[in-house]
């Protein structure tokens, strides 16, 4: 694909996230210019008048599209907006980073990802936790064999809250009719990260026992039980009920296990002997602006290779699987947690 020496980038939904980490990511890149912004909240305009220099920003994303015509659109709205906002993109002719979910159905994916075959465009979904240096050391050690076949994955996200609590990100995250719920906002990081993990793995079957607050009508906790085809056997526990804040794993294979506790990875072999893994990394917070400047690296790379490249079906497959585990997860909690096969 044909593409300009430095490419020209709009960014669709101006708020925390992509203020925050999106923004800065971009910004890492010589070969990159965010010159146009559309949001329908004015202050979030506003906001991108202030960050950037002689942006163009626009309240209605037809409008950009048409006047504008960009490279690429990064779509950072709530994940109701991410479907519509990226048929239209595709239809302008544009390629397509978007943040999770890439949408919120499966015959709606298998539409959009259709789409972009069609059009000859990338489209991508933002994965960026496979760029935390703790599980990007995690999955170095795996494909070196350390571990051994892997028999088991835990992951927990422990958070007091949903990020953004008290403003318009927590408003989306607590309502099932913005795309929120811990699912779609912790759940969809964890089943890419599993299936990465264990080198494109998919999943066979899931069951979940799901919680939502007293009057809400999205869940804020997950304990879920996962069945890989390859047999390994997984579990997650996703919670805004924490008393404290705890990104965790273990993963354990026949020869070792890893164990992995924010930033701190060590590895202990079947003697019993412990090696420090741990990576530096920038604090721990929700929006995490290096990990989505490795990911904007790999999406300019996946413009330059195409939209059949190797990056690109790996990303729409992992995002797929995403999906269907989370609507996999939900019909199994409404039938007692019973496990559900994947499809």
């Amino acid at each position: 694909m044909a593409i300009r020496s430095k490419l020209r980038g709009a960014i669709s939904g101006f708020g925390e996230v992509a203020a925050r980490a999106h923004l800065p990511g971009w910004r890492t890149r010589d070969d990159v210019g965010i010159a146009v912004v559309h949001d329908p909240v004015s202050a979030r305009r506003h906001e991108a008048i202030r960050l950037i220099k002689s942006v163009r920003v626009y309240d209605d994303l037809g409008l950009m599209l048409d006047g504008e015509s960009p490279d690429f659109v990064d779509i950072a709205s709530p994940p109701a907006y991410h479907a519509e906002s990226v048929r239209d993109a595709l239809h302008a002719g544009a390629n397509v980073i978007v943040e999770k979910p890439l949408s919120l159905g499966l015959s709606e994916f298998d539409e959009l990802a259709g789409l972009a075959a069609k059009v000859s465009r990338v489209l991508m979904c933002v994965h960026n936790w496979k760029y935390a240096p703790a599980y990007a050391v995690a999955r170095k050690a795996i494909e070196a064999g350390r571990l051994g076949e892997i028999r088991f994955i835990s992951i927990d996200r422990l958070r007091t809250e949903p990020a953004g609590a008290g403003g318009s990100g927590g408003q989306w995250r607590a309502s099932a009719s913005s795309g929120g719920g811990i699912l779609i906002d912790h759940g969809w990081h964890v089943f890419y990260l599993m299936q990465w993990l264990l080198g494109g793995d998919p999943p066979a079957a899931i069951s979940a026992h799901l919680e939502s607050p007293a009057g809400g009508d999205a869940e804020d906790l997950a304990d879920l039980r996962l069945a890989f085809s390859s047999g390994c056997i997984a579990r997650a526990h996703l919670s805004w009920r924490a008393p404290v804040r705890r990104t965790s794993a273990v993963i354990y294979g026949e020869r070792g296990c890893i164990e992995i506790e924010s930033d701190r990875v060590a590895l202990t072999d079947r003697k019993g002997a412990v090696e420090d893994l741990s990576v530096a990394d920038a604090s721990d917070d929700s929006y995490h602006s290096t990990w989505f400047g490795a990911m904007a690296a790999d999406f300019v790379g996946a413009l330059a290779a195409g939209p059949d490249s190797p990056n690109v079906r790996e990303n729409l497959t992992e995002a797929r699987a995403s999906l269907a585990l989370i609507e996999a997860s939900r019909e199994s909690a409404a039938n007692g947690s019973q496990t559900v096969k994947i499809h």
